[in-house]
């Protein structure tokens, strides 16, 4: 029990942090944009190392800021349905994009600062009129399927209220990119309009841990997730959503799901990535199941860098990717 207690306390600490036919591999430019701190090779390790170990072990006499909506922005905690949510709104945008966020943390956390401020960069990015982050449960006290009912729950009571599927974007990083591609596969086996978009942020694709992927490879390179970090302990531990499902079961690991159907999905990670290896499965099932899809792996980056690294030129360049795709595909759309 203590163990889990550690477990949960770091990652409420970290987490607490053109239409494509066919699916595009590409590398992520070595050049990255000039906004943001632009750095290579060990500078760059370096320096998220440090911005690491500020987040994982903040020094006692460094308190973080608490989270303000940006001035003239509407912040609320609400609900929709019975599931907890977090709304922000912008004083005005061009557009009615909604967008439901889904958080990270391996299941096993809620909503943090960190997620906060994301929130207000994705909206501004995307120029959203609304964005509305989930407060979903989470295990060990809740396993499958509680998250994906909230989830569902949330998307459902969005429709109800005039929303149209064609102006949502669900967004999801690590766990909450799982989330987002199971709540999608979910919408289509129960005939519910699909969002226009699905952006994921290092998605968990695989409840399994396997040697000799970037589980293994990764390990001494990504400094979010491996070695170093309190994730790194539980790497092969059996995740408690799982619940008695097994672990290569579609609903936890949706590299064994039929992706048929699903919208056009962003998918962005790192070449340091722990789940660098099960973020490419996807994206190649994905394309062999008809779904549109860009992949893009940003070089030297560790686990959801736009997150915990937002500084650097290479998030930057990150929302740009995810403004970009938004702008291709609702543009599209009648």
């Amino acid at each position: 029990m203590n163990n889990w207690k550690r477990y949960i306390s770091g990652i409420m600490l970290v987490l607490g942090l053109m239409i494509l036919p066919q699916c595009s591999f590409d590398k992520a430019s070595d050049t990255p944009e000039t906004r943001g701190i632009v750095l290579t090779g060990e500078a760059k390790q370096d320096y998220i190392q440090q911005q690491m170990n500020e987040l994982y072990h903040p020094p006692e006499d460094k308190k973080p800021t608490p989270f303000t909506a940006p001035t003239g922005w509407t912040y609320e905690k609400t609900s929709i349905g019975n599931v907890r949510v977090e709304r922000l709104a912008p004083p005005k945008s061009s557009t009615k994009h909604v967008v439901l966020r889904l958080h990270g943390g391996a299941y096993m956390s809620g909503i943090t600062d960190l997620y906060r401020s994301f929130a207000v960069h994705q909206a501004e990015y995307t120029d959203a009129s609304e964005i509305y982050c989930v407060d979903y449960r989470h295990a060990p006290i809740y396993t499958y399927p509680a998250a994906l009912e909230d989830a569902t729950t949330v998307y459902r009571g969005l429709l109800a209220r005039g929303t149209k599927a064609s102006d949502i974007i669900i967004y999801g990083d690590s766990a909450g990119g799982n989330l987002a591609v199971e709540l999608a596969i979910y919408l289509r086996e129960h005939d519910i309009p699909q969002p226009a978009a699905l952006i994921l942020l290092s998605p968990w694709a695989d409840f399994e841990h396997k040697d000799g992927t970037s589980r293994t490879e990764n390990f001494a390179k990504d400094k979010v997730l491996g070695e170093g970090t309190p994730f790194a302990p539980h790497l092969r531990s059996i995740p408690p959503y799982a619940g008695d499902l097994p672990l290569d079961d579609p609903r936890l690991s949706p590299i064994h799901a039929d992706l048929r159907g699903l919208p056009p999905m962003l998918i962005q990670t790192g070449s340091y990535d722990l789940l660098l290896t099960e973020d490419e499965q996807l994206a190649a099932k994905a394309k062999a199941d008809g779904t549109d899809v860009t992949f893009t792996v940003y070089p030297e980056m560790p686990h959801v860098f736009p997150l915990v690294l937002p500084e650097l030129a290479e998030s930057f360049a990150a929302l740009e990717e995810m403004r970009d795709f938004v702008n291709r595909y609702m543009n599209e759309l009648p």
